[in-house]
């Protein structure tokens, strides 16, 4: 069973990404300003993810194949990773299909950040 991971990144805003049954990344969203937009969001893969329509298959700068899938409203709301064929990007698309609607939420968003190292002691300057 797939799995959402929110998660709020060092510049503050947050994402998720949507987790295959063995702890695959295969579907990533852009950054969203605020938490509710990035769960709007998710909600959106969810009801999304069975329609065949909404997924665009397309090529990077560097001949991998990938693809995004997008709401109702042709917005895209979330990206694969790229792929080393054709094949394995249809399966990708077969992944999300299957694992993101009933996909449970792993919300780390609120997790305790990470103490920052100590401020090192400023030395006085030196006379001229």
């Amino acid at each position: 069973m797939g799995k959402f991971e929110v998660k709020k990144a060092t510049n503050g805003q947050y994402y998720f990404r949507l987790k295959a049954g063995n702890g695959e990344t295969i579907l990533s969203s852009e950054q969203y300003a605020a938490k509710p937009s990035c769960m709007n969001g998710l909600d959106s893969v969810k009801k999304n993810a069975a329609v065949d329509a909404r997924y665009e298959k397309k090529v990077a700068a560097n001949g991998k194949p990938f693809f995004v899938l997008k709401a109702a409203n042709h917005e895209v709301i979330g990206t694969s990773e790229l792929y080393q064929t054709d094949a394995a990007r249809d399966a990708g698309i077969a992944s999300v299909k299957v694992n993101a609607p009933t996909a449970t939420t792993d919300d780390q968003s609120d997790a305790a950040p990470a103490k920052p190292a100590g401020k090192p002691a400023t030395k006085p300057k030196k006379a001229p």
